[in-house]
């Protein structure tokens, strides 16, 4: 696809839309910024030619009616904080920034909803919530950073999706900027809706490939009243993950989070936080778990998951009762990427999906691969659903060439094996431009025309964030 570069004239068109403090041009120091997302691995980098940054659906509705006219490429980019290049502007052109659009429109709490807009961060969705009684329960573990609008894009999962579900589970309704330009509503107020075909939810996910979200209707639930987290710790990873499935068909209790924690990823967090964790020397994995709900009812359900795990293998079983542990137990999970960051810069993160039960064997299959080409390896994730988030590390003294050589082959086998155990690539990290040359690897030449052809009949000019999840 051959687009048009930006000039002088056309960034002066876009500055009389949005207002010239609202525009970067011709200034590359405060467009470095816009250039990656949380990957900074060569080859997943590029600089936008012009950085605008709208405030209103209007706006955003003049600069793709213009972009679609003048054949410029436009990337939509809420907070920048995905892993798969997604927000990145391969192809240059215009870097549409959602940082304004940060208002929280409306807490219906007669319907049990919350309007926003893409730019509000997601934590703050949950402490407006909280003085209303209520909560938005499909956040991310990346809450404190990330905007609803990435959220949606990418279809973000958390913690919490085991018992909760996942953001697409509580988007109701979306107003969209489509890529000429045209401003339409999907969904809406309502819980349920069988009216025409589901576009709602190709929204959810499609990457900021198919239109821009301006406002956001979200399902909100009422705050549980209690919560209790449990540590546990495992002498081998197999026991973690069989146990997990077991725990809710004996005792019938859905946790509302069930996180799993290789040794290594824990190590690295509790170094960061200066902390010890029990059974640090020994555990091969722990089981991070919460249980939500009536304080009574929380009390009983605890004390029934304790005595479950003790008698299926768990090395010992860590109830944190009061605000301050708890927050310790989830600092150790939260921390983990950030230690990551730290201690093995440039390490390669991955979120392969596989079914619950097969964790343990991807999982070990990434430390013998690993191992085989000198890596390091770790991994953690949502056990509830089966995603994995390893992580490979660059040992000291491995050069540049070698490195890249090896994570490549790694991450081929991986993605295979993943595929062969019933998985795929991205569980809620999305394709980007950093995984969309394995998409062959999990999908057939047909299946990836019929997301051409759908992308096609939403962009025929290809404007919009080119270059993510298949060429085309």
């Amino acid at each position: 696809m051959k687009y048009n570069r930006i000039t002088a004239e056309i960034a002066s068109r876009l500055q009389k839309i949005v207002g010239s403090e609202h525009i970067i041009f011709n200034n590359a120091d405060k467009m470095e910024p816009y250039s990656h997302d949380e990957i900074y691995e060569p080859g997943y980098t590029n600089m936008p030619e012009v950085v605008v940054k709208p405030v209103s659906a209007a706006e955003i509705s003049r600069i793709l009616q213009f972009a679609n006219d003048e054949m410029i490429p436009v990337t939509p980019r809420g907070a920048g904080s995905g892993l798969s290049g997604g927000a990145v502007p391969v192809c240059g052109g215009i870097l549409l920034s959602l940082e304004r659009m940060n208002r929280i429109l409306e807490v219906d709490r007669d319907n049990l909803m919350i309007i926003v807009e893409p730019g509000v961060v997601t934590r703050e969705i949950n402490n407006v919530l909280r003085e209303a009684g209520l909560f938005y329960a499909g956040y991310p573990i990346s809450m404190e950073n990330c905007f609803i609008g990435g959220n949606v894009a990418e279809n973000a999962g958390g913690a919490k999706a085991v018992k909760y579900g996942v953001t697409g589970n509580y988007v109701l309704g979306l107003e969209v900027v489509l890529p000429c330009g045209e401003i339409i509503n999907f969904g809406g107020k309502r819980l349920k809706d069988v009216t025409g075909y589901d576009i709602l939810h190709l929204m959810i996910g499609s990457e900021g490939t198919l239109g821009i979200f301006t406002k956001i209707i979200l399902k909100v639930l009422p705050l549980p009243p209690a919560a209790t987290t449990l540590l546990i710790p495992f002498q081998d990873l197999e026991t973690t993950v069989k146990t997990a499935p077991m725990l809710m068909i004996k005792t019938g209790i859905i946790p509302a989070a069930m996180e799993l924690i290789d040794r290594k990823a824990m190590d690295l967090s509790c170094r960061l936080l200066k902390k010890k964790v029990p059974y640090g020397d020994k555990a091969e994995s722990f089981l991070l778990l919460e249980i939500d709900g009536q304080p009574e009812q929380v009390e009983r359900d605890y004390n029934s998951v304790a005595d479950y795990y003790l008698q299926a293998g768990a090395l010992d079983v860590y109830v944190a009762n009061t605000p301050s542990t708890r927050e310790n137990f989830w600092k150790m999970r939260s921390r983990i990427s950030e230690a990551l960051k730290i201690f093995h810069p440039g390490s390669i993160a991955e979120d392969i999906v596989v079914p619950p039960a097969s964790m343990h064997v991807l999982l070990k299959k990434a430390t013998q691969l690993a191992g085989r080409y000198n890596l390091g390896c770790t991994g953690f994730g949502h056990l509830g659903d089966g995603n994995t988030h390893i992580h490979l590390l660059k040992e000291e003294g491995m050069s540049e060439e070698k490195w890249r050589q090896s994570t490549a082959d790694v991450l081929k086998v991986l993605y295979k094996t993943s595929s062969e155990l019933g998985g795929t690539l991205s569980g809620e990290h999305g394709i980007g431009h950093k995984r969309k040359k394995h998409l062959p690897l999990v999908m057939g030449q047909s299946e990836i025309s019929l997301l051409g052809r759908i992308k096609k009949i939403f962009d025929p000019r290809g404007i919009l964030n080119p270059g993510k999840i298949f060429d085309w």
